[in-house]
């Protein structure tokens, strides 16, 4: 695991630093907020340790801006600041949890396996869709149902993935045009119909019930029949 700490008390840095590299991690060290904004930014971590009272910039702001700009990677603060208002301020700025100094390093580390743990199942669960039988892993764009393999391309995996994403509800060919193209078409064009017969077949051609279904003057919809 790649850990951020953010920290400027050296002592304290160097006692975390030791322990997490104790536990096999790799650990990168910032002693003020704006150096530890850069590098959250600027490099992968799977961790951030963050301290509030920090030079330059506050752990808060540091906190405040990275999930302002969509950073999600799992946060917990140490601070001195032990209030129930503080916590709170804490973790509505964005932190997955809070810890007060002193502390033992035993329960850091084990807080951060928790939450490391979850944020690895939510990755997870986010880069699959799933729908009866279906299975698309939207990383590695594999396609199975019932355990078996399809195999698509591009433009099948894109609207493959816009109706897994949307099950039971129908979707206009214009909808289906803007999503999987990009860009618009006119809408009597029959590049939709083509592109749905050729997934139909490979989804449902080997299959008992078929889960893509025409609602006529309408659209599509993956949907179960029973």
């Amino acid at each position: 695991m790649n850990v951020l700490l953010i920290e400027d008390d050296r002592h304290i840095a160097r006692f975390i630093a030791q322990g997490f590299c104790q536990e096999g991690y790799t650990v990168e060290l910032a002693d003020n907020g704006v150096d530890g904004l850069h590098l959250a930014t600027t490099e992968q971590f799977d961790l951030i340790v963050l301290d509030i009272m920090l030079p330059q910039k506050d752990g808060l702001e540091v906190l405040t801006e990275l999930r302002g700009m969509g950073y999600r990677t799992p946060v917990i603060i140490l601070s001195a600041r032990h209030s129930v208002e503080e916590r709170v301020l804490g973790l509505k700025s964005g932190a997955d949890d809070y810890m007060v100094k002193p502390f033992a390093f035993t329960e850091l580390a084990v807080r951060c396996q928790i939450l490391t743990r979850r944020d690895q199942a939510k990755s997870l669960q986010s880069h699959q869709l799933s729908y009866q039988d279906l299975t698309l892993d939207v990383l590695k764009r594999t396609l199975f149902r019932a355990g078996q393999s399809i195999q698509l391309n591009q433009r099948e995996f894109s609207l493959m993935k816009l109706l897994m994403e949307q099950p039971e509800t129908v979707l206009s060919k214009t909808t289906i045009l803007e999503q999987v193209w990009g860009y618009q078409f006119d809408p009597q064009t029959n590049v939709v119909d083509v592109l749905v017969c050729r997934l139909r077949v490979k989804v449902d051609r080997d299959f008992e019930e078929p889960l893509i279904h025409t609602i006529r003057g309408v659209g599509y919809v993956l949907k179960s029949e029973y």
